[in-house]
């Protein structure tokens, strides 16, 4: 069970995070903490093995913070939750101690599978992405555009009524594009998108 710590300036964010976290496996919230003040003690007293914060309506608070981070609990995973995906922004994140980034935009349910994967290692975001070479992906444009709703969280019901086909049919495509990548499920479907490019990040609401 990995111990994760919030760091955050708003109360919509960290419930976000409640409801996130509570459905995810393999973690714990210990605490939160308001990203306007210094959280030295915070760090000590919790120990946790995985620090999240929010980019915050300071982003200097946001930056500091992450510094804090990685001199007070260099082991942990340090995660910066934005909704900037800014080149600039995500250079100086990384340079005050980010391990990786994601994106507030995305559900609270898919939040919480992919920062469970980010802290396994499966999702690292280092730099700019770059977009996907169509020649070497093995969907077609249906896949990828399915692919992109269920890695917003879209159900096969609801992805059927916005593209105007069939349950059956999007369960087709689905099938199609597990074997394809070679995954088994939704999860999995979506990390293959977000970490091979297939959708970009702002695009991952769900």
């Amino acid at each position: 069970m990995k111990r994760v710590l919030v760091i955050a300036d708003h109360s919509l964010v960290i419930h976000a995070m409640r409801l996130a976290l509570r459905q995810t496996a393999g973690l714990q919230v210990v605490g939160f903490h308001d990203g306007r003040r210094p959280v030295h003690e915070q760090l000590i007293d919790a120990s946790p093995d995985v620090v999240v914060v929010d980019d915050m309506q300071n982003p200097a608070d946001a930056l500091a913070r992450l510094r804090e981070a990685s001199e007070t609990a260099p082991k942990a995973k340090r995660l910066l939750l934005t909704m900037s995906m800014d080149e600039e922004w995500l250079d100086q994140a990384f340079e005050a101690g980010a391990d990786a980034v994601l994106s507030k935009s995305v559900h609270p349910v898919a939040m919480g599978a992919l920062l469970r994967e980010t802290v396994r290692g499966n999702v690292v975001h280092r730099s700019r992405r770059t977009p996907a070479d169509p020649v070497a992906c093995p969907l077609t444009a249906r896949e990828i555009e399915i692919l992109g709703l269920v890695s917003r969280g879209y159900t096969n019901g609801r992805i059927a009524r916005e593209l105007w086909i069939t349950p059956q049919t999007v369960k087709f495509h689905l099938s199609n594009t597990y074997r394809k990548l070679g995954v088994t499920n939704r999860t999995e479907a979506s990390r293959y998108a977000f970490v091979h490019s297939l959708v970009e990040a702002h695009d991952l609401v769900a």
